[in-house]
């Protein structure tokens, strides 16, 4: 998979040596010569370019790219790299950062972006994850939030403890994922049986997200 970054910084060049091990090919782009470390990423194909620039974006052959992720520590340059990969490359997969929270409302599909990745969002959801039992915690959001990566750790009093995963019915829109127990990820099973301290991993709409405290931690 060839990939490119628009943002050759810290994050970006991160990004870059991560999915380099991984296999992929990758390309970082950005218009600062300073940016341009090219010793700290050796196996990366550099671009000095305005990734919000059309010529620039020709040069890096997005076309050829499936994935667009744009890293830089400005929003604007992330929204607009991110709506040219999309609407003139046809970019299957775009990524953005987000790097200040007012403006997270921005990235959407109107501006090109198929997921928004917002640090401070993120941090403070696994200070939420690890603090909250008996809470429905946000971890991720997809497609702009038409689908959401949420956490619930089962209390002792939960009255779901003892029953099998078929025997709760979970909201229309909601699947649970995954069951982390004893430090261990494993695969929700029908007949997997729920304990207290279970931390529950799903994938829902908003709509069931807000639904699933009712199906757990106080069922009818």
């Amino acid at each position: 998979m060839r990939v490119a970054i628009a943002g050759a910084g810290n994050v970006g060049r991160a990004i870059a040596r991560e999915l380099l091990d991984s296999g992929h090919q990758v390309l970082l782009i950005d218009r600062d010569p300073k940016a341009l470390k090219l010793e700290s990423v050796p196996d990366a194909e550099w671009l000095m370019a305005d990734a919000c620039e059309i010529s620039s974006l020709d040069n890096a052959k997005l076309t050829t790219c499936q994935v667009l992720i744009a890293a830089t520590g400005d929003d604007k340059v992330n929204l607009v790299a991110s709506l040219l990969g999309k609407t003139e490359y046809g970019v299957p997969r775009v990524v953005a950062r987000v790097n200040h929270p007012k403006n997270e409302w921005l990235f959407d599909t109107a501006w090109g972006v198929d997921v928004a990745v917002s640090t401070p969002r993120i941090i403070s959801a696994l200070v939420e994850e690890a603090v909250s039992v008996g809470d429905v915690v946000r971890l991720f959001s997809f497609k702009n939030g038409q689908a959401n990566l949420v956490e619930l750790t089962l209390p002792d009093d939960s009255a779901c403890i003892g029953k099998t995963v078929e025997e709760v019915p979970l909201p229309e829109h909601s699947v649970l994922s995954a069951i982390v127990r004893d430090g261990k990820v494993k695969a929700a099973k029908a007949h997997d049986v729920f304990s207290a301290g279970d931390e529950l991993l799903f994938i829902a709409s908003e709509k069931a997200e807000s639904e699933l405290k009712c199906c757990f931690i106080n069922p009818s």
